[in-house]
């Protein structure tokens, strides 16, 4: 272990992957190295986070999640966000519905586009989705959800498909095993468990105990999430509970080089610091570039706000630069906000397992009214269908 290393005190003594210790992860025909995946996250993992992430380091990129019903009626943004361009290989898209047609018109449509991989988003605890019996509300009903995932094989042909879901709706609902139990007898190839329920969001800490468990009941590849924030947690992971491969989301966000950090840990290397203060604002300059070439200026500006808040936190004096930073309209706003401070700063370790994103409540999950009467009921509940109900829904999504 290298002396210079910038950890916190939980992984500074985690070694370096040995040779031969991990294997490639298995999706269907995919082998991917290093074993890890970019979390769906939405208003997050569209096309041009994704192709900065992939510069920093192999592994599965997962578009954000994409409505099956706002991508059947044409919605433009819906569209837009399950884009891809020629330099995406393999290239990953995650689909939301609870209409098995819906499902599987939609997998067979992004098949003839060329997709090399489909995930099933059965996690989303948003409120919005979990009202109206979708997301991590159809693991509740195990014989739904079989009907979900077989129109997605079914119509995938060759393309894996790969599920994830949350652990359950709440402590007194936990779903993950009759969930991992459908996901292999419908011929998912592999399943990805937030190992945290949806009542907790994002809250407290990931119970690794339970991919575990899930790990020992299914024979296909299983992926975990929760807490990698830093390189070694995916170690750490994967020797814990012998799942295949990781899951990576808040930990990326604002620091897409950690997928450089996790590809040299795999691969046996320590990794160096990571970038000071004014190497993260040329990665913040080209993430805002990216945006506005893809979206537009406008929006791509909207959105580099949250970016630009999670690039610097943590740094000295950043916080009052983010007042500034949150109203940027342009790329020569987002500089000059952050020229005030220290370029030659160093990353603070404070900032390794700072909660960027969601934040730390918990919530009561809301489901339709008799929802759990029958969890043998394989009905699909009712989706938005018009233009105005897909936008309140999209926007909804996108919020949350």
């Amino acid at each position: 272990m290298a002396e210079s290393r910038v950890a916190t005190a939980l992984n500074r003594d985690v070694e370096v992957a040995a040779p031969g210790e991990f294997e490639r992860l298995a999706v269907g025909p995919l082998a991917v190295w290093p074993p890890v995946v970019l979390a769906p996250m939405a208003g997050v993992t569209n096309y041009p986070f994704r192709s900065l992430c992939r510069e920093f380091g192999a592994g599965l990129f997962v578009s954000e999640m994409i409505t099956a019903r706002g991508f059947l009626m044409g919605n433009r943004l819906t569209h837009l966000l399950a884009s891809s361009r020629p330099d995406e290989t393999p290239r990953s898209v995650q689909v939301y519905g609870a209409d098995p047609i819906d499902i599987g018109e939609m997998v067979a449509a992004l098949v003839d586009q060329g997709v090399d991989h489909i995930d099933m988003n059965f996690g989303c605890p948003v409120p919005k989705v979990t009202r109206s019996g979708g997301g991590s509300a159809i693991p509740a009903k195990p014989r739904l959800l079989a009907r979900l995932v077989r129109a997605a094989v079914r119509n995938a042909g060759p393309v894996p498909v790969t599920i994830k879901v949350r652990r359950g709706v709440d402590d007194g609902l936990v779903t993950h095993l009759s969930s991992g139990r459908v996901a292999q007898e419908e011929g998912a190839s592999a399943i990805g468990l937030h190992a945290r329920t949806a009542a907790e969001l994002y809250s407290g800490e990931a119970d690794w105990d339970a991919i575990g468990e899930l790990v020992a009941s299914v024979e296909i590849p299983v992926l975990g999430n929760g807490d990698i924030w830093e390189a070694w947690d995916a170690l750490r992971m994967m020797r814990a509970t012998g799942c295949a491969g990781v899951i990576v989301g808040r930990g990326c966000l604002g620091r897409p080089w950690l997928f450089r950090e996790l590809a040299q840990v795999f691969d046996g290397v320590e990794p160096p610091a990571p970038p000071n203060l004014g190497a993260i604002l040329d990665v913040m300059v080209d993430h805002a570039r990216r945006l506005c070439d893809f979206f537009g200026d406008d929006i791509g500006m909207r959105q580099m706000r949250k970016w630009s808040a999670w690039y610097t936190k943590g740094f000295h004096g950043s916080a009052r630069a983010r007042e500034a930073l949150v109203r940027v309209e342009r790329l020569e706003d987002m500089v000059a906000a952050v020229g005030a401070l220290d370029l030659d700063e160093p990353f603070p370790e404070s900032a390794l397992r700072a909660n960027r994103g969601k934040g730390g409540r918990t919530q009561r999950v809301v489901l339709p009214e008799g929802y759990l009467d029958d969890l043998d009921d394989d009905t699909p509940p009712k989706a938005p269908h018009t233009p105005d109900e897909m936008r309140a829904w999209e926007q909804a999504l996108s919020g949350g």
